[in-house]
């Protein structure tokens, strides 16, 4: 956990200026920050605002999945929306019924915005702003709390269902029995038997604009504060000209993988390079946004053989792997012998989608420690890549027809 803790910490701190945190905290809104990127997509920060809604501390937050505030009454198609939002990388704003910490339900109007890195388009993360919904004709007709206890109109506890603006009596064998549905063991009954009744809850047009005030006022800090850090962030993806920018999802799997490579996009004009490996930027020098964009070429020097590089033509060409020892350069100037295997990456229908580079610096032994040959590395590298994108195929990379 204490790890966890450190990574969350670490993730936020070192985009932002040490000035964020408090700027954010002095605006008004109630709103989460949330990290793609981290294994269970979890807060790493939480307005002022948020915590005073949800009855929760910092400590009982930051960390955890935003779920955390799901009930017996959240609408699960609600959150299969948010879900696909999140994994199309893109805005959603819709009412949800969610609970506080002492289980009161309560709707709100919920505003999800990436957040993007304007260096290389990556995804950085998701503001999520949660505004309550003030009118009184709120309707909660799944009608119980997270402690079973009934919840009428304004989350008062009475024997009764809100609908609209009428609230129907029921005797008191009727909610007896509706709270045994609630006991250990029928909660996945209670949950669907709610769902099906429950009722959606519009939000006005002028809470949906205040939810988008609050969003430009957020991402507004952030871009500011990013700025002074030099790693600046936008709302919308500001990917590189010529560039395909790869899902979250994608690239988090990418990112597993230890190996110098690069993937290339054989879809794009002169298959330029979409993601590069941290090892890969290691060995060449190379910052992330000086190598996005660019043909593998570039890494050639004034003595590299022509006839080797027609060689990679050519297989490419014919969509086949092949092995090459190319005479590169880093980015100081300074020379090395290449070991390179390129292989084709297909989609679950078959089709190229990528075309995988495995650099291996000839003289360099000690990434093959443990006696691995280099190509037996360079080809566990590439099934690493082919599962990742075969896995998350779904609109990863385009179809060559």
């Amino acid at each position: 956990m204490e790890s966890q803790l450190a990574l969350i910490d670490q993730s936020f701190d070192a985009r932002y200026s040490f000035w964020v945190r408090e700027a954010l905290d002095d605006l008004p809104d109630n709103f989460t920050i949330t990290d793609p990127c981290i294994s269970g997509h979890p807060i790493v920060f939480a307005s002022r605002g948020f915590l005073k809604m949800s009855g929760y501390s910092k400590d009982e937050v930051i960390g955890k999945n935003a779920r955390m505030l799901q009930g017996p009454g959240t609408n699960r198609k609600s959150v299969m929306e948010i879900r696909e939002a999140i994994r199309e990388e893109r805005t959603i704003q819709l009412s949800i019924l969610n609970y506080r910490k002492d289980g009161t339900p309560f709707w709100m109007l919920f505003h999800l915005s990436p957040v993007f890195c304007k260096e290389d388009g990556r995804l950085i993360h998701f503001v999520a702003v949660q505004l309550p919904m003030s009118r009184k004709s709120t309707t909660f007709t799944s009608g119980f709390g997270r402690n079973g206890c009934y919840f009428g109109e304004e989350g008062s506890r009475l024997p009764g269902i809100v609908c609209g603006s009428c609230r129907q009596e029921l005797c008191m064998d009727s909610v007896t029995q509706s709270v045994r549905l609630w006991a250990p063991g029928s909660l996945e009954d209670f949950d669907n038997r709610g769902l099906e009744a429950e009722e959606s809850c519009e939000a006005s047009n002028l809470e949906k604009q205040k939810a988008v005030t609050s969003i430009n006022n957020i991402l507004s800090v952030l871009t500011h504060y990013s700025k002074l850090t030099g790693k600046l962030v936008c709302g919308k993806r500001c990917s590189l000209s010529g560039t395909n920018p790869l899902g979250s999802s994608l690239i988090i799997s990418l990112g597993r993988i230890k190996q110098s490579f690069v993937l290339t996009d054989p879809h794009l004009p002169d298959i330029p390079i979409v993601h590069a490996s941290d090892a890969f930027l290691k060995l060449t020098g190379y910052a992330r946004h000086e190598v996005l964009g660019k043909n593998h070429k570039f890494l050639n020097g004034p003595d590299t053989n022509a006839e080797v590089e027609c060689q990679i033509r050519e297989s490419i060409q014919a969509e086949k792997a092949c092995t090459v020892r190319i005479l590169n350069y880093r980015k100081d100037g300074s020379s090395f012998w290449n070991r390179l295997h390129i292989a084709p990456v297909r989609n679950a229908s078959g089709k190229v989608a990528f075309y995988v580079e495995v650099q291996t610096e000839e003289c360099c032994k000690n990434e093959w420690e443990q006696g691995l040959k280099p190509e037996i590395g360079q080809l566990g590298a590439v099934g690493a890549v082919k599962v990742a994108v075969r896995s998350l195929s779904m609109g990863v990379g385009p179809s060559k027809s």
